[in-house]
């Protein structure tokens, strides 16, 4: 019995480099900078440009987080603190506030801070927040680790209003 390595076949070699190749992958994908992922929405037109002026007027610090950089990097999201309070700019409007589709619901549940009304819905382990009536749709996620929810809204409304205009009818 030979204790010799035994020689490598040319697919046998294309088959560990493919192997290496989606591990490597996998790994870079796993790996990150450990900020949260945060899908970046693509408005056009007046909406991109209160998103942009919005992303450059947003606080260093909401509900006392630090803001990070939201992966991906993108003018039209941000995110604070570990778990993330995330804000995406330019979103589509929520289906509660749009007439005619099957989750329209004109009674759903609403609150004004300083100045900005947002739409309240509850989901699993956080609270998601969009506003109403603004050239464009800022949603800001918020986990159940920041009680009461609302709270951030507060620190975000200032930069809204200045950099968001209302629609105008």
């Amino acid at each position: 019995m030979s204790t010799r390595p035994r020689a490598l076949t040319r697919s046998h070699l294309t088959a560990r480099a493919a192997v290496c190749g989606l591990l490597a992958l996998a790994a870079t994908a796993c790996s990150g900078s450990g900020d949260p992922e945060v899908a970046a929405p693509s408005p056009s037109g007046k909406a991109a440009r209160a998103c942009r002026a919005l992303h450059d007027a947003l606080p260093q610090k909401v509900e006392g987080q630090q803001r990070g950089t939201a992966d991906p990097v993108s003018d039209y999201t941000a995110v604070w603190g570990d778990p993330a309070i995330r804000l995406r700019c330019g979103v589509p409007r929520p289906a509660r506030l749009t007439p005619g589709d099957d989750h329209y619901d004109p009674t759903s549940e609403a609150a004004e801070v300083n100045g900005v009304s947002w739409l309240i819905e509850q989901r699993d382990g956080e609270y998601r927040f969009t506003t109403t009536g603004r050239v464009a749709n800022v949603e800001v996620t918020v986990p159940d680790h920041y009680e009461p929810q609302i709270n951030p809204l507060a620190d975000l409304a200032g930069a809204v209003k200045r950099a968001v205009p209302e629609k105008k009818d």
